[in-house]
């Protein structure tokens, strides 16, 4: 029992068990510590905490920002955060209050479309979950608009198709730097997954590390041998340390597994230990 998972989503964003659900699957899976990661959204810690207490389980208070740098859409995971810290809570509702505005323009556009979709629709299915363009894909699967949901992106809600509404984001810099003031440990999620060049990425996480960055996802569940060799090449030329996580979202993600991803992950808690020391040397 010294496995971890530093990257994981319940429905409060868009995964599918609740922040209960999860603790119960980690401690059937023998994690020593998991992170609840969901996307712009603290409101599922107090719901994990609850379910961990007594179990033996650490619970990684976390946080997923979606942010936007040059044209790309970065995520910063946020561990060890102060979730209840006041200037936290409230910048969190500014990022939250930019997704509500994306989600109205995008369900007027599918009315537009002649899909049958309500803000109250979507609230009566997901509750009170932060919702993403994977809740949207999930409702027109469901109500028949599409076959499946990779279909909804293609044809509705992808970037480029007709329904897709862009959303004012925080910068890669800003997420840091809210985690950092806050005393948690700012990680760069899936880099490979952007796709940057070489010279793009090592400006980023130059301008990043300055800002409070403290560690980089080498160990993810979609990273070849190959790229994550890649990711520890780029941690140790910038002097970052490595983080890991599984990003499951339960049956949005089928493919792939708490704390062992796709069957071959494994992040031992070592993995935790120093990205705290790293932080508490900053």
């Amino acid at each position: 029992m010294n496995t971890i998972d530093l990257h994981v989503h319940s429905n409060i964003s868009d995964g599918t068990y609740t922040p209960s659900q999860l603790v119960a699957y980690a401690l059937q899976k023998k994690l020593r510590a998991m992170a609840l990661t969901d996307h712009d959204s603290t409101d599922g810690l107090a719901e994990a905490f609850a379910a961990a207490e007594g179990t033996g389980l650490e619970l990684v208070p976390g946080i997923e920002f979606s942010t936007e740098y040059q044209g790309n859409d970065i995520h910063i995971v946020g561990l060890d955060i102060d979730f209840k810290d006041p200037e936290f809570a409230q910048s969190l509702c500014r990022f939250r209050n930019s997704r509500d505005i994306r989600n109205q323009k995008m369900i007027q556009k599918l009315q537009e479309a002649d899909v049958d979709i309500s803000m109250e629709q979507m609230t009566s299915l997901f509750g009170s979950a932060v919702l993403t363009r994977a809740h949207f894909a999930r409702y027109l699967a469901e109500h028949g608009y599409v076959a499946d949901m990779p279909e909804a992106f293609r044809k509705y809600i992808g970037e480029g198709c007709p329904c897709f509404v862009p959303r004012e984001k925080v910068t890669p810099l800003q997420a840091v730097h809210l985690i950092y003031r806050t005393g948690g440990i700012a990680v760069l999620a899936h880099p490979m997954l952007y796709h940057l060049s070489g010279n793009a990425m090592d400006t980023l996480l130059v301008s990043l590390k300055k800002a409070g960055l403290v560690g980089i996802e080498a160990l993810y569940s979609t990273h070849s041998r190959w790229e994550e060799n890649q990711v520890r090449l780029l941690a140790k030329r910038h002097d970052l340390a490595i983080s890991g996580g599984s990003d499951f979202h339960g049956s949005n993600k089928p493919k792939i597994d708490l704390g062992s991803g796709r069957g071959n992950l494994n992040i031992p808690y070592d993995i935790l230990r120093n990205l705290r020391h790293r932080r508490n040397e900053r």
